[in-house]
């Protein structure tokens, strides 16, 4: 490379004050709002009369008595968050191959990747459910309710889909890109992965206390394993699972075990 054209290069490298201003910008847009609103959230929560163990959090909710309303609000609200997932592909996008490589994302071995996912997948599953119960027992979690759709056609392809977009969500900017950008400014492995982890964290505590500590401990395993590895793909690939799973296979579950769940049966 030509001494001119390394001169561009720094003069295209964003510097540590436009990167700070990016980073607010990304999460103001996707998962640092989610997070206000998950604290104000746990704050009304903790404040209300009723007991925290006895609330229950619906998570895809249905958005209008009219059916095809509601599918059309409900593909709309998983498009338009997904758009900081574009934005953040754009910023890190690179002319070389793999053009998404500094998001953790270059495609050479899928089958691995996807491996790896069921894998991670199968090992947090089991652990995940006990610490929702364990929470629902001591009354620091609400009762979770993954989906209030109706039943139409459409329910579990809608699922599905918004089982990904929090797989791509969360994992492609809490991993991929705020590794790379907080990489960029020279903070510390663990600093990195303690701080990712306790977003995580954050914008799952309108599901209560054990919620925040339970995707803490996850983020901090995930952020560990991905700083190693800089492969993506596997967390998308065990969120996706473990959400499709969730969200479809909730319903049979709360009927079969409704105490398990804090629901009437």
């Amino acid at each position: 490379m030509t001494e001119s054209a390394i001169r561009g290069l720094e003069v295209r490298a964003p510097g540590r004050a436009r990167i700070r201003w990016e980073i607010a910008i990304v999460l103001g847009l996707s998962l640092g709002q989610s997070a206000v609103y998950s604290i104000v959230a746990i704050l009304n929560r903790l404040t209300l009369e009723v007991p925290l163990a006895e609330q229950t959090a619906t998570l895809n909710p249905s958005r209008s008595s009219r059916e095809i309303f509601d599918l059309i609000y409900q593909l709309l609200s998983i498009g338009f968050a997904l758009v900081p997932v574009v934005l953040v592909g754009f910023l890190l996008w690179s002319s070389q191959r793999p053009h998404l490589g500094r998001l953790g994302i270059d495609g050479t071995r899928p089958a691995l990747d996807v491996l790896w996912g069921a894998a991670l997948a199968l090992g947090i599953g089991i652990p995940g459910i006990g610490v929702y119960l364990a929470g629902r027992a001591l009354g620091l979690s609400v009762a979770v309710d993954p989906s209030g759709l109706n039943a139409y056609w459409w329910t579990i392809p809608v699922l599905l889909l918004s089982a990904l977009r929090a797989a791509l969500q969360e994992e492609v900017i809490v991993l991929g890109y705020l590794f790379a950008r907080l990489g960029d400014l020279a903070w510390r492995r663990w600093t990195i992965i303690i701080s990712a982890a306790v977003l995580r964290g954050s914008y799952h505590l309108y599901q209560g206390v054990g919620a925040f500590f339970g995707n803490v401990a996850m983020g901090i395993l995930f952020g560990w394993i991905y700083s190693r590895t800089r492969r993506v793909v596997p967390f998308i690939v065990a969120h996706l699972l473990l959400d499709a799973a969730i969200f479809v296979g909730y319903p049979w579950a709360a009927a079969a075990f409704p105490e398990l769940f804090g629901l009437p049966g």
